[in-house]
């Protein structure tokens, strides 16, 4: 990526290995935003605030949305969701970013009772999906990945909700006029997939899912996931350059 003097920055907040930004990040990326990678479970610190930032994006990860002992940084990241509300600036959270989004503002997240949702599975659009700035391209019924043994239980005051599914019903969000939530993973493809399979898939299998099938859906999912998530991350980047040059 080639970077301009002034380009926007972005911070990225990544929780764990194998979670990285991926398609997202290629669009953000293409799009001209400079990423600030934080992976604090290294120990690397978070900023303290968003000064200096355009936009704010929380990856996904294994721990809980309220796992402060286990994640000692999850405080710090509500706190800059938190303030992306307050001040405006856009925010994008990823499963458990979308979850943290949720938390920091008011909402609240449980553990499934049923057991976790993997694989590719299909989403329905609810009626304010229709013009918004990020979501309001995605078709009815499009596939998105899925691997999550958490979920948005409540989503936070005045939140509006953009998508839905049959077993998971807060799959986007959207709080204010510049911050998302979901609870999927527009950013992978069937490789990710079939990672976490192999280390995650286990504990899954025993909970009743089926990871191989999972992956293979996820796989055969590809070419859409391919065509409308990227496009979502594109319209997302445009809301960020947009607050930048505002």
């Amino acid at each position: 990526m080639t970077t301009h003097p002034g380009a926007p920055r972005i911070l990225v907040i990544q929780h764990e290995d194998g979670t990285g930004p991926g398609l997202v990040g290629a669009e953000t990326d293409a799009a001209g935003l400079v990423p600030h990678l934080v992976h604090p479970w290294r120990g690397e610190t978070l900023p303290a605030t968003l000064t200096g930032y355009a936009g704010l994006l929380v990856l996904g990860g294994a721990p809980g949305a309220g796992d402060d002992d286990t994640a000692p940084w999850l405080p710090a990241v509500r706190a800059l969701v938190r303030e992306a509300v307050g001040t405006g600036i856009p925010l994008l959270g990823i499963c458990l970013g979308g979850q943290l989004t949720a938390l920091a503002l008011g909402g609240s997240v449980r553990v499934r009772p049923y057991g976790p949702e993997i694989g590719a599975v299909p989403l329905r659009r609810l009626p304010a999906a229709d013009g918004d700035p990020v979501f309001g391209s995605v078709p009815d019924g499009a596939p998105a990945a899925q691997w999550h043994w958490d979920e948005i239980a409540e989503l936070p005051p005045g939140a509006v909700p953009l998508l839905t599914g049959a077993d998971c019903v807060h799959q986007a969000f959207r709080v204010g006029p510049r911050a998302w939530g979901v609870q999927f993973h527009p950013e992978v493809l069937g490789t990710a997939v079939a990672d976490w399979a192999r280390s995650d898939g286990p504990a899954a299998a025993r909970a009743g899912a089926d990871p191989a099938a999972a992956v293979a859906s996820v796989r055969a999912a590809e070419p859409v996931l391919r065509d409308v998530w990227p496009r979502t991350a594109r319209a997302w980047a445009e809301v960020v350059r947009s607050y930048a040059h505002r």
